[in-house]
């Protein structure tokens, strides 16, 4: 109890930036989202990328700033957005939260509590809170590469090494993302956080994840639910366009000789099941289909940034 409230008044001083990417948000839940970051100490940036909804976008300017692009230029762009921002302000942590993501009570807290701990004995690159599915409430995992398939950890206290985390509710070091570097914004949407985490790795950082850290989150627009090998595995579904983004940015990064083997081993795995599922077995398949075999061809020939269909 004492370490929380110590750790609070630090976040309370202002060394915690949480950065809140939006695009066609939920007012509410946005808001929702931005008044938790602020009961818990953070001071909150909110950057959004082109929404039509923009006007509906409002937020007591004393305690949150906000940036308005004028076009959605992705992830990479608007989280590097933040980190600038941050740097400007002598903040010493950036906290990542998607638009949909609400951190639950003591979450800021514990990152901090566990980022220090770790730093005491390790290159960290990041820790991540563990996630609530919004659609069944079931709990999150950590990852960690395997010689088979992706290794899934499952901690609801402590904290348990990961080769990469999501970027929602992940909690950096801005002096690590000096020595790092920013996000890559030719990856427009997806594997940009997987694609920083590597670049991490192959520089000697560690990633955790943080079971006691929780925050709610949404996996996609539909979400199935698996039973695979005794466990039940949520499989988010996104619309077509996405997997367009997936299936680029995966060839993109296996052509990168920082990125790791094993994960190069790992995601073509999960990219055939991706394929098989959404390819095969969900609607709508054909545009599914057709927006895999585009972002599979764009990957071998280097196409990256924001595309047009």
């Amino acid at each position: 109890m004492v370490v929380a409230q110590r750790l609070n008044r630090e976040s309370k001083e202002g060394q915690v930036l949480a950065v809140v990417v939006t695009f066609n948000p939920d007012a509410s839940l946005l808001d929702k989202s931005v008044q938790a970051l602020i009961a818990q100490g953070c001071r909150v940036l909110v950057v959004d990328n082109g929404s039509s909804n923009v006007d509906s976008i409002k937020f007591d300017a004393s305690s949150v700033e906000f940036i308005r692009n004028e076009a959605n230029l992705g992830l990479g762009a608007a989280h590097n957005q933040g980190w600038k921002y941050a740097k400007e302000k002598g903040c010493k942590y950036l906290l990542i939260m998607d638009q949909d993501s609400v951190p639950s009570d003591g979450m800021v807290a514990a990152l901090i509590d566990a980022y220090q701990l770790q730093a005491t004995h390790n290159k960290v690159s990041a820790v991540g809170a563990c996630y609530i599915n919004v659609e069944n409430q079931s709990r999150s995992f950590f990852v960690r590469f395997g010689g088979l398939k992706f290794q899934r950890k499952y901690i609801e206290e402590g904290v348990v090494e990961a080769d990469f985390l999501i970027s929602s509710g992940s909690l950096f070091s801005l002096e690590v993302i000096d020595k790092v570097g920013g996000m890559d914004e030719n990856l427009f949407i997806d594997h940009v956080d997987t694609e920083w985490f590597l670049r991490a790795r192959h520089h000697g950082f560690k990633a955790y994840g943080v079971g006691h850290a929780l925050m709610q989150h949404g996996l996609g627009e539909q979400t199935h639910q698996l039973k695979l090998g005794g466990r039940k595995r949520n499989v988010p579904q996104h619309k077509p366009f996405r997997y367009y983004y997936i299936f680029r940015n995966s060839i993109a990064l296996y052509k990168r000789g920082y990125t790791s083997w094993l994960w190069k081993w790992n995601d073509i795995q999960r990219l055939a099941m991706i394929l098989l599922m959404f390819g095969f077995l969900k609607s709508p398949r054909l545009s599914n289909l057709k927006m895999m075999g585009l972002g599979f061809w764009h990957g071998l020939i280097g196409k990256s940034g924001k595309v047009e269909f």
